[in-house]
């Protein structure tokens, strides 16, 4: 199992050595928790017009990586977009998890936890509305972004518990958030794989999402977004599945494909959002020829 765990993240570290990789997060640093002696950090990219009376929408990004790699950085270039349509948009630092061992992605999960509590007890300050901030991630961060809007629990024992975590939606790109015993990171997590699979904790209270597949990824069969959906409609919760034919595990990222499927995926994520009232007027970021 230990080697399908290092080839899985060869995997997933080969999809981020594209131009995503190599761009620095943007926005305001700030440091949102302290482990030890290091300052985790997370970025703050703000509307031009932005003032501190606002309470506008926010997205907070978690990036990819198997829970071993990956920079914030990796949706740069979404939050300079979904800045312009007005929202306040937050890319996370959190640790990562040795290459080689086997450890579940614990404090992966805490430092997400953490830095959406961080998100919400400055709503003021940061000039969002508290009941309008969506998760969004990539591959590991997926879960990540799954976990923090639809299961409870493994929470940094050093946070303020009376701090909600759950986000009010989700944006998902090909998200690892089946961890079950057919699904990603399962030697990672064995069994206690119910206590971090987002797959096995649908419930009537999650927030809507928008997931992102490739019908050729190699670590998320389309089977599962596929149930996944269904086990959302049925809890009675709004899932939309966007499935890409002949897509590989991170196609969706900003330098892949001349860019083609970040405008299709940002397109759409921009429309759900406007579904929920979050965002006003048609999205401006279109694939060419649209």
């Amino acid at each position: 199992m230990t080697n399908v765990i290092g080839i899985c993240t060869a995997i997933v570290l080969l999809v981020l050595t594209g131009p995503a990789a190599a761009v620095p997060p943007v926005g305001e640093e700030h440091v949102y928790k302290t482990v030890g002696d290091r300052g985790l950090r997370l970025y703050v990219t703000k509307p031009e017009e932005w003032r501190d009376t606002d309470h506008r929408p926010a997205i907070v990004f978690f990036h990819g990586g198997g829970w071993v790699g990956g920079v914030p950085g990796q949706f740069t270039e979404h939050s300079r977009y979904l800045s312009t349509r007005g929202m306040v948009c937050v890319q996370v630092e959190y640790r990562l998890l040795e290459r080689r061992g086997n450890a579940a992605p614990l404090t992966c999960i805490q430092d997400a936890r953490s830095a959406m509590r961080w998100v919400r007890s400055r709503a003021d300050e940061l000039g969002i509305d508290p009941d309008r901030i969506t998760s969004a991630g990539g591959s590991a961060g997926g879960h990540l972004a799954a976990f923090v809007g639809m299961v409870d629990g493994l929470d940094d024992p050093q946070d303020d518990a009376f701090v909600a975590v759950k986000s009010n939606a989700m944006v998902l790109f090909n998200p690892v958030f089946d961890n079950g015993p057919d699904g990603y990171g399962h030697a990672r997590v064995g069994d206690r794989y119910k206590e971090f699979s987002p797959f096995h904790n649908v419930s009537e209270d999650d927030p809507p999402a928008i997931v992102f597949l490739g019908t050729e990824d190699s670590l998320i069969p389309v089977q599962t977004l596929d149930q996944f959906a269904e086990n959302m409609q049925e809890a009675g919760v709004r899932c939309v599945k966007l499935f890409y034919e002949g897509q590989p595990h991170g196609f969706f990222n900003f330098g892949r494909s001349g860019n083609r499927y970040y405008l299709e995926t940002m397109g759409a994520a921009d429309d759900f959002l406007q579904s929920l009232g979050w965002l006003e007027g048609p999205a401006t970021l279109r694939p060419s020829g649209e």
